[in-house]
């Protein structure tokens, strides 16, 4: 009894020492132990961390042995390493701390605009009869929500067309004869606010080889951004949506609008529900021109 005693005695005098700068110490290190596992979890920089940890423990065994020529290699290779990893993985560590300030933004802003939110769902029902229509005439769309994270530089690429939303004017957009057909729509406040963008193609080699331009464009806007890209199949008609580098395939009208709804509008939903994760084999897209 005596030792437990001493045991929470000893536990409450620490506690009792503790300070909110101490606190606030603990709290920095866990956001930032936090978004770091995310970064390595998601990408491959987990294949590359184990491959640095190998590397320090041959540092520390080298130097235990008193190996001085590996010792002395192995020392110039981890003091130029740090720099290499930084401009190696620039687009993906650029991606991490965009989508921290986002989501810090985002979880702030949706206390005050609930109302904008809710009046966004018919704008969001008129896109996704939009994208029907496209699917059943089978024409290639290309649709990126902008969220926490601006997309200036991308919209410059294009042309500012600043519309209330309407499925007719998206139709018409996407004409294969239009000349903004071939680029990407931007919905910006609400609105169709440009068309004809340019978006960044994904690296990722561990895309499916059949999906074509379209769909590497749209896996590359969400990796590189916090947006939701809708994307359409010109050979299929299969509707996509492409979140954090992750594309889900096989929506009909009435799943992708729940599916956008978890993601645009009920923003204490931080991901959707999981009978919307679902991937259609049965239909194959084919590479696009």
């Amino acid at each position: 009894m005596d030792a437990i005693r001493d045991f929470f005695t000893y536990v409450g005098n620490q506690l009792s020492s503790v300070e909110l700068t101490d606190i606030i110490d603990i709290v920095i290190v866990a956001f930032f132990l936090y978004y770091l596992f995310k970064f390595v979890r998601d990408r491959r920089a987990g294949k590359l961390a184990l491959g640095v940890l190998v590397l320090m423990l041959m540092l520390v065994v080298s130097n235990w042995l008193q190996m001085r020529v590996t010792n002395y290699i192995l020392e110039r290779v981890v003091d130029v390493g740090f720099i290499a990893l930084i401009i190696v993985f620039q687009p993906e560590l650029r991606s991490m701390l965009e989508k921290m300030g986002g989501e810090s933004i985002k979880g702030i802003k949706s206390r005050f605009d609930r109302t904008s939110s809710e009046g966004f769902r018919p704008k969001l029902a008129e896109l996704c009869y939009a994208a029907e229509n496209l699917s059943a005439s089978k024409t290639g769309a290309l649709i990126v929500f902008e969220r926490g994270t601006k997309l200036g530089d991308v919209i410059r690429t294009g042309t500012v067309i600043d519309a209330e939303i309407s499925a007719f004017l998206v139709g018409n957009i996407f004409f294969n004869k239009a000349p903004l057909h071939d680029g990407a729509l931007i919905v910006r406040n609400e609105r169709l606010y440009a068309a004809g963008c340019f978006l960044p193609l994904s690296t990722n080699p561990d895309i499916v080889k059949d999906l074509g331009t379209r769909h590497r464009a749209g896996i590359g806007m969400s990796e590189n951004s916090d947006a939701v890209v809708l994307i359409v199949s010109e050979e299929t008609g299969v509707i996509s949506v492409a979140v954090d580098g992750v594309l889900k395939r096989g929506f009909s009208k009435k799943t992708l609008e729940a599916y956008l709804s978890d993601l645009l509008i009920d923003e204490q939903k931080s991901k959707p529900s999981a009978r919307f994760r679902f991937f259609n084999r049965k239909r194959d897209d084919k590479p696009e021109e």
